[in-house]
């Protein structure tokens, strides 16, 4: 059954009044509700679009964090042939909330990498929630460097609240960790594409997604701070993150005006969760638009494009 979001309670009711009619039909083969079910469905159809039509900042952060919304691991089983995972950072351990090996994309081959939440509560304490510890941004720059040894595109699934803050983390260099695999974005001479799924957090997005071209969901969020983060720094209370959602400027709308990112990913009415194989089909017209934009460029070139890229950003405003 679909979880419905808070300001989606109003579209429950309505859903789920159709589903009791057709369940009471199901029963009794004697009852004709289609047309009263069908009722229904319009007005669910006409809410869910008036629900969207203008998101909030702060409802695009929930829309972004849905449990059902297509992860790290659907991408893979729908857009990659041949994945052969590749685990550990040869140092200390394997991180399961980041996945990477070397696939095909659309027959290319490539470098994949990205952060995997889990799906049910057994595999979201084993991803760790997608929070990655240092193990995790040492094994993307060790797939990084594979990819630039032998000359392969890497795509990076970005869907992280952020590195994990654990004192384990911390004690193994989680700060230098993340470093590194940021400056391993921008050493690479390969095209390097990102596409930020669901929540781009804080450093631990940024260390995949230093990309030449960065391309998130409509209803994806990439921010410094989650906004209960930043509601419990500035104002002391992090029931303030309506507000804080609002400040940080973290929607793919705002970051493309401010030149963050380089493109919109539409997602289908009532987001990537209602319809996963459109959303996942989106995300593979994206990457392969971005791959092709780079085919062209030499080594020089798409390092030089990377680093001017991140030296202009902050140059537009959202009045621009």
């Amino acid at each position: 059954m679909t979880q419905y979001l808070d300001f989606e309670k109003p579209l429950a009711e309505i859903e789920g009044k159709a589903e009791e009619l057709r369940a009471l039909a199901r029963a009794n083969e004697e009852m004709d509700v289609a047309d009263e079910a069908a009722a229904l469905d319009q007005k669910a159809a006409k809410l869910l679009d008036d629900l969207y039509a203008d998101l909030t900042p702060w409802r695009r952060c929930q829309v972004a964090r849905h449990p059902e919304r297509p992860h790290c691991k659907d991408y893979l089983k729908a857009l990659f042939t041949e994945f052969t995972p590749l685990a550990g950072d040869r140092n200390f351990a394997d991180d399961l909330a980041v996945m990477g090996g070397l696939a095909r994309f659309q027959d290319q081959p490539v470098v994949v990498i990205g952060h995997e939440k889990g799906s049910d509560t057994k595999s979201r304490i084993e991803r760790n929630f997608g929070m990655a510890r240092p193990e995790g941004y040492r094994k993307a720059v060790r797939l990084m460097k594979i990819a630039d040894r032998f000359n392969l595109p890497v795509v990076t699934l970005v869907d992280t609240a952020g590195a994990y803050p654990g004192k384990g983390a911390e004690e193994r260099g989680q700060s230098e960790a993340i470093a590194r695999s940021t400056e391993a974005c921008l050493q690479i001479g390969v095209p390097l594409v990102s596409v930020i799924i669901g929540e781009g957090g804080s450093g631990g997005a940024v260390a995949f997604a230093t990309a030449n071209r960065v391309a998130m969901l409509e209803h994806s969020i990439y921010s410094v701070i989650s906004p209960e983060g930043c509601a419990s720094i500035l104002w002391k209370n992090s029931e303030k993150m309506r507000e804080a959602a609002e400040a940080l400027r973290l929607t793919a709308q705002d970051l493309k005006k401010l030149g963050v990112i380089d493109r919109i990913i539409s997602e289908p009415k009532g987001g990537a969760h209602r319809d996963k194989e459109t959303a996942i089909a989106s995300v593979e017209k994206a990457i392969a638009s971005m791959l092709g934009d780079l085919k062209k460029k030499d080594r020089a070139a798409l390092i030089a494009d990377r680093r001017n890229k991140y030296l202009d950003m902050g140059t537009k405003g959202l009045a621009a």
